[in-house]
């Protein structure tokens, strides 16, 4: 690598893994580099940001993105998709029906505009989101060379109506886990409309057997966390939403 994490302002978290927390809405994206191969997690918010996003890495790799996972269907984890024009595009099963849709396309573009995105930024993001190429039901292993591969897992319905979480093995190190916001640190989890409360719990149980208890679990926002602290999060959504432990 040409430059390192620290000098671009990312959070390095293993070797060839790390993330960046973006501005404005405390958003975390990730990235795994393999051989001549490279995934980001999630996608920024609007096409500007996927471009910087998306030069970012190549100067932290040496290569182009040539995966990108998008953990669920909220503009700010979404909305920068289409900077990320040849790479394939990965996302929950049934993903498509909301970032494939006219309806669901409008509700993103709405949503950011209410939370504070240019309005012409939206339209043009929304506008040109692309559809995911593949959808992941159940896990899939994706190998990025070199001896690295990134697990993607369909985590169901929790947070939002498809979330996807992405493990990364580290061999003689500690597991990272992309959470996206299934796990929140900077404040407290945000259950809106497409959410489905109930179910969440149990999606933060497969989680933490997806990662197990030396992960490093790595929030849509905020700092990264031990998997007693996603295990405190799921008791506090249990208790908060009524669901039997």
């Amino acid at each position: 690598m040409t430059v390192t994490w620290e000098e671009l302002g990312w959070e390095r978290l293993a070797d060839g893994v790390g993330r960046v927390r973006l501005p404005e809405w405390d958003c975390t994206v990730g990235l795994v580099a393999g051989a001549g191969a490279a995934l980001m997690v999630d996608a920024g918010s609007c096409l500007a940001e996927g471009a910087r996003l998306r030069a970012r890495a190549r100067e932290l790799t040496g290569g182009d993105v040539t995966h990108l996972a998008l953990t669920h269907p909220h503009f700010d984890h979404v909305l920068g998709a289409a900077a990320f024009d040849g790479a394939e595009i990965l996302a929950a099963e049934g993903a498509r029906t909301v970032l494939g849709d006219a309806r669901g396309r409008a509700e993103l573009r709405e949503d950011a505009v209410r939370q504070g995105l240019d309005a012409a930024a939206a339209e043009e993001a929304a506008a040109a989101l692309p559809v995911p190429g593949r959808e992941v039901s159940g896990r899939l292993a994706l190998p990025l060379g070199g001896g690295r591969e990134a697990v993607l897992a369909d985590l169901g319905a929790a947070h939002s109506t498809h979330d996807l979480a992405v493990l990364v093995p580290v061999p003689g190190g500690r597991p990272v886990v992309f959470c996206g916001d299934l796990v929140e640190e900077s404040g407290e989890p945000q259950a809106g409309p497409d959410a489905a409360p109930s179910r969440w719990p149990a999606a933060l149980d497969r989680l933490l057997v997806l990662g197990g208890e030396d992960a490093l679990y790595v929030p849509g926002h905020g700092a990264v966390v031990d998997a007693a602290f996603v295990r405190a999060q799921r008791d506090a959504l249990a208790d908060r939403f009524g669901v039997s432990r």
